[in-house]
């Protein structure tokens, strides 16, 4: 041990310090030091095996010092070479956050050998796991007193069955559909998508168990051959079409799925399903076992027995050494089963998606004219695309697989019958515990999106839990919040949705027809066609997605309507963010998410509850009015009350007032509701379940503000207090209008943009600059802006490209001139903080930093190598990490994640608070 010790030691007399340039001075913020909020008090260092970091103080405190005036401020962030006892300096080899914890690793790696022999829980280790677990059951209950009731009993193994058996369900399914078509002789009357999945899955399945044969019998030695043959060919048929077709509808091209992307998750499909299925058969056995018992059967052979005698003299040895990590590893969980690495997974993809390729088959319409009938064609192609970049030279090629175009239409109808296995949960998630220890029961669950990005894993992996006890409590709030769906704002979704859409911000059913060629040879026209032609076939492309995303949260909701609640477990990602682990029905959605979901728990209004629905339904209808004081905003309620009545009674048939409101959906359900509390007896009694919106005023300008003592910049964010909000976009906007008022009374000989200025001038509002405003601290550039204003140009009838490309160009100038006029005192904190990352990243060191909440954070940007995986489909290129970091993506990407980070603790914070407060809290977003 001492010899670890002295190790690290070592290492931190070898540390060396990196200088960085002082921290911009800023105006004074509310009488306090003229010192900025960090100046002097943060330090990055540099070890030569570890990165640098940026260090708080305490984990969750906010230390005070006293200023040049003899006023307590506050400092945010902490000297990190101040001598904490378990902080090392901030800095350990290898990640560690202590010199106790790297010693006490070190002591376990020389005796975790053994843990491949071990198949059983072992006695010793079982009791110590039971008694944890009866403590942690206690306190669950106390916790929450439904736990543990017939209710909650029933709702677990529902919960139970949704995620260990839904693959087992779909292929069950579609098992009696063919016993009951042969039987009959007669096709059941399916909806289009099923009766061809229905139609692939015998001759698929039959293909499977073929190459399922040729491993067993020894005649395929593929290098996917170990793995291809641990699941049921039916099972395996089922998850790779429902995947492929998952793939299609929701990250998909237009009826295309890029081959690297489709084999990579159809086969960790399939390792998520053989571990469930292992559990299972495991759990199966054990049964028979005891029962086996209970009737007298025969127990263990002696050679068993004495196997585990000497398993266990090898762990109680362990036990008194104190070396439990290395007892916990090899007694850890039921399924003793190694992941597969990304070949394997890649692989077993690729020659599920050949098989299917070769038996999946459509039968196209009949054609009347036609002498004889059409022959099946494909349901599926693999074939190549080509991209192109801007601004680069050369293309690249890779593989996809090419859909039909009548399975690509009716996709569109077909989420309902879609296997989504990360479904909302009927009982609140398992508490967070580790990286992998928390939210689902059996689907893996992993409490960072850390995308490959091995450095931040191992971050995490190493906090201790203590650290990390704020953000899993955080996101344990997060997730117990219990959610219901609104089926009043759900029928009337479903009515739209039906008749076609194209009303409330729902897209239409319908595609918009490809212009004609024009006969002609002027090129100047044919330029113009090929131009619409592109535009249209994109506006195509995008309805398909959105037809195929709205299918999908419609699909989900259908699916919980009658839930009297669920709940929605929540990870972050490397800043810190929080989100639910369902992707697609989920109230960080669209407002047709939010107007279809409501909370589960219902509480009387009171006055103030009444009050602020009022407030509420004026800041949904937005339109200016959400910018008035609170006292205007109920006094616009209260004069619309007769377009609320009839919006909620007859939202379809009557005047459709709802319609005219920025979120149609959320205010529709708002109106519901407020017509039925002043229906009421007793408005004030009234139960309501509508989630009250409270929306920062761009956090991130705000946290900017903050961290530079801003004067100016607190009050245009509302950081400071005021008669009514201050609205920073209508602000730059006023900038932007003045400027171009300006520039529009120059030459156009001398100054072109006067024209264009002149052109501009009646488009400016707020809605024009908002987007660019609330990405400028992400770092926009002007490209980005470019994008952003030329959007908004489109929206509002330019058409031409030439006037939309160089209007967009002006405006996206103008607007960031106005943003860099205003908000100086952040633009310089953003330079500062790229300053001290592109330091470090200099040093080949990713920069890194720990959140107020303990989370320990690394920008995952590096350079990108490539390898090549040979599988019987194609050759697939997979990316992957080398040691080289990006540097200008170190720094550019620093300043908006710091700030991310930021924010997502004072979120987490809030959420706890709340909590303690009895308050439901839901995030829907940060900055």
């Amino acid at each position: 041990m001492w010899r670890n010790v002295a190790k690290q030691a070592t290492l931190k007399s070898q540390s060396k310090s990196l200088n960085f340039p002082p921290f911009p001075r800023t105006h004074s913020f509310l009488g306090a030091s003229k010192e900025p909020i960090f100046f002097g008090k943060f330090k990055f260092h540099s070890l030569n095996n570890t990165s640098p970091r940026l260090g708080f103080r305490a984990i969750g405190e906010i230390s005070t010092h006293e200023d040049l005036m003899g006023e307590p401020s506050f400092a945010l962030l902490r000297n990190i070479d101040s001598t904490n006892g378990n902080r090392c300096g901030g800095f350990c080899p290898r990640g560690y956050v202590s010199v106790a914890e790297a010693v006490s690793s070190t002591d376990v790696e020389d005796n975790v050998s053994s843990a491949d022999e071990v198949q059983e829980l072992l006695p010793e280790m079982r009791k110590e796991e039971e008694k944890e677990e009866r403590f942690r059951r206690r306190r669950r209950l106390n916790a929450n007193p439904g736990i543990g009731s017939r209710k909650h009993r029933v709702l677990r193994r529902r919960q139970v069955k949704i995620e260990a058996e839904a693959w087992e369900l779909a292929t069950k399914e579609y098992k009696e559909l063919l016993k009951d078509m042969c039987e009959h002789k007669l096709a059941p009357n399916l909806p289009y998508m099923k009766s061809l999945f229905l139609g692939w899955f015998e001759p698929f399945t039959d293909a499977i168990a073929k190459e399922q044969e040729l491993i067993r019998t020894g005649k395929s030695r593929q290098a996917y051959a170990p793995y291809f043959d641990l699941l049921p060919a039916d099972k395996m048929s089922v998850i790779a079409m429902h995947q492929l077709a998952a793939i299609v509808m929701s990250g998909g091209e237009h009826g295309c799925a890029r081959v690297v992307t489709a084999a990579c998750m159809i086969g960790d499909a399939i390792e998520q399903e053989i571990r469930i299925h292992n559990i299972l058969e495991k759990t199966r056995k054990k049964k028979e076992k005891a029962d086996d018992s209970k009737n007298g059967v025969e127990g263990e052979s002696p050679a068993v027995m004495k196997e585990q005698e000497n398993l266990r003299k090898k762990v109680t040895g362990l036990i008194k050494k104190q070396k439990l990590p290395a007892v916990r590893k090899i007694v850890k969980g039921k399924d003793d089963s190694k992941p597969w690495n990304v070949d394997a997974r890649a692989k077993v993809g690729s020659r599920l998606i050949e098989l299917l390729l070769q038996t999946a088959y459509i039968q196209p319409p009949c054609d009347q004219l036609a002498d004889t009938p059409s022959e099946p064609r494909p349901a599926f192609v693999h074939t190549s695309r080509t991209v192109s970049y801007e601004n680069k030279k050369g293309a690249k090629k890779y593989g996809v697989i090419q859909c039909d175009p009548l399975v690509l239409k009716g996709l569109e109808k077909t989420a309902r019958h879609m296997v989504i296995p990360y479904m909302p949960m009927l009982v609140p998630p398992l508490r967070w515990r580790g990286f992998d220890k928390g939210a689902h029961l059996f689907l893996p669950s992993y409490v960072m999106r850390i995308h490959g990005a091995k450095q931040q894993r191992e971050a995490v992996k190493r906090a201790p839990r203590k650290q990390l006890q704020p953000v899993f409590e955080a996101l344990d709030t997060l997730g117990n919040t219990k959610w219901r769906v609104n089926k009043s704002v759900l029928s009337v979704v479903d009515r739209i949705w039906s008749n076609g859409g194209c009303l409330a911000d729902l897209v239409d059913h319908s595609d918009v027809p490809l212009p004609e060629k024009p006969e002609t040879e002027d090129e100047a026209l044919l330029k113009k066609w090929k131009w619409k032609l592109r535009a249209v076939k994109k506006e195509n492309r995008e309805r398909h997605a959105q037809r195929c995303d709205i299918e999908l949260k419609l699909a989900v909701a259908r699916k919980m309507k009658d839930e009297e609640g669920f709940y929605y477990p929540h990870n972050i990602d490397f800043r810190g963010r929080a989100y639910p682990m369902h992707p697609y029905l989920n109230h960080l959605g669209s407002d047709l998410c939010r107007g279809i979901l409501e909370f589960a728990e219902g509480y009387p209004l009171g006055k103030s509850g009444l009050r602020w629905l009022k407030i509420h339904i004026a800041n949904l209808f937005a339109g200016g009015v959400d910018k008035l004081s609170y006292e205007g905003r109920i006094a616009f309620t209260e004069n619309h009350l007769d377009d609320i009545f009839d919006s909620a009674d007859k939202p379809l048939d009557g005047k459709r007032w709802w319609l005219h409101a920025e979120d149609p959906f959320q205010f529709l359900a708002v109106c519901i509701n407020l017509t039925e509390a002043l229906r009421s007896s007793s408005p004030e009694t009234y139960i309501s379940h509508i989630p009250v919106h409270q929306d920062g005023s761009c956090n991130g300008l705000q946290h900017y503000a903050a961290l530079g003592r801003d004067k100016l910049g607190a009050a245009a964010v509302n950081l400071v207090a005021g008669e009514k909000p201050a609205d920073v976009y209508s602000g730059i906007a006023a900038r932007v209008l003045d400027i171009m008022r300006r520039d529009a009374q120059k030459d156009p000989d001398v100054f072109p943009d006067a024209l264009r200025a002149k052109e501009l001038i009646y488009q400016v509002d707020r809605k024009l600059v908002k987007q660019t405003v609330m990405t400028s601290v992400y770092g926009v550039t002007y490209i980005g802006a470019r994008d952003q204003i030329k959007r908004r140009l489109k929206e509002r009838g330019i058409t031409e490209e030439s006037d939309i490309f160089g209007c967009s160009c002006y405006a996206a100038k103008v607007t960031l001139t106005a943003l860099g006029e205003m908000f100086e005192a952040a633009r310089s904190i953003m330079n500062w903080l790229g300053d001290c990352a592109k330091i470090i990243a200099s040093e080949n060191e990713p920069v890194r930093w720990t959140t107020p909440l303990g989370l320990p954070v690394v920008q995952p940007y590096r350079k990108l190598g490539t390898r090549s995986i040979k599988t019987s489909l194609q050759v697939l290129i997979l990316h992957k990490e080398t040691d080289k970091v990006m540097v200008q993506r170190q720094r550019t990407a620093f300043p908006p994640n710091f700030v991310h980070s930021l924010d997502s603790s004072h979120m987490m914070m809030t959420a706890v608070a709340c909590k303690r407060a009895g308050l439901n809290f839901a995030v829907v977003g940060e900055l």
